[in-house]
């Protein structure tokens, strides 16, 4: 009877005991799978955690790149900044003595420009000296003689002529005058007399201080004589001469005109420049 109550027990611990060793089995199954899907996990987490690290190193390589260039682009940067600044210093420098040139050329200018301007006043005033001194001189070929002149003044203060043409003309005129004063000469050319008769008549002129002439048939004789009226510088024909005077006059033209050898003539005349009726 024992025997037979034993046998019971015994398989069901045996039948006990293989459901707990069955559910053991599929713990450490299941544990088994939990280990891979772990292992599976840490695995793709430690991909993740190397290509994260792959990312950061490659940042990190871009950032010291991307740094070494800002830093060199520094420098290069600042070394051109350093060259600019020195290239602008050197400009400002020639910009400076640039302006000193021009400002030394304009006061040079300026200057020439006063000097000049000063000149052609100058040339004005002796043209204008001129014109007087030709207005009061013997009415030989005076108008056009003065005309000379006068163009010669209004090119000047006008401007039309510069200082070197004006001194040019000028030079020449007073030249001309010159000689004028200091030639003798004799023309042939109608005369119109005191009284106003037209005749036709030899001329003589002595510089520019006096004037004498006969008519062709040596009949009619006078000389030139300036007087001051009313402050004005006049010249008339002095008719009036004796014997003597006559021969004087006629013997002065044909010494001239070489019909007489040369010789000393004593003429019936006085400086022009004094003013008198002989």
């Amino acid at each position: 009877m024992k025997r037979l109550k034993l046998l019971p027990l015994t398989l069901v611990v045996m039948l006990l005991s293989g459901v707990a060793f069955a559910d053991r089995d599929a713990e450490i199954r299941d544990l088994k799978l939990e280990k891979d899907k772990l292992n599976s996990e840490i695995q793709k987490l430690n991909r993740q955690i190397a290509s994260t690290d792959s990312m950061l190193k490659a940042d990190d390589s871009r950032y010291k790149t991307l740094q070494a260039r800002y830093k060199a682009d520094t420098e290069r940067r600042r070394s051109e900044i350093d060259t600019l600044n020195a290239k602008i210093k050197n400009v400002a420098a020639e910009l400076q003595t640039e302006r000193g040139k021009q400002a030394r050329a304009k006061n040079k200018s300026d200057n020439v420009a006063a000097k000049r301007k000063a000149l052609r006043e100058e040339l004005a005033g002796i043209s204008k000296r001129l014109e007087a001194q030709v207005a009061q001189t013997l009415p030989w070929e005076r108008e056009s003689r003065l005309d000379r002149v006068k163009s010669l003044t209004r090119d000047i203060e006008s401007g039309n002529a510069s200082e070197e043409e004006a001194f040019s003309r000028l030079k020449s005129l007073i030249a001309e005058e010159t000689k004028f004063g200091d030639e003798v000469a004799i023309i042939n050319s109608p005369l119109t007399r005191k009284d106003g008769e037209l005749i036709n008549a030899s001329i003589l002129r002595i510089g520019n201080q006096w004037m004498v002439y006969s008519d062709d048939n040596g009949t009619v004789f006078g000389t030139l004589v300036r007087k001051i009226v009313d402050g004005k510088i006049v010249y008339e024909w002095n008719e009036d001469l004796n014997l003597e005077e006559r021969a004087a006059v006629k013997l002065a033209l044909d010494v001239k005109q070489a019909k007489k050898p040369p010789q000393v003539v004593k003429l019936p005349v006085s400086l022009s420049v004094v003013g008198s009726e002989r």
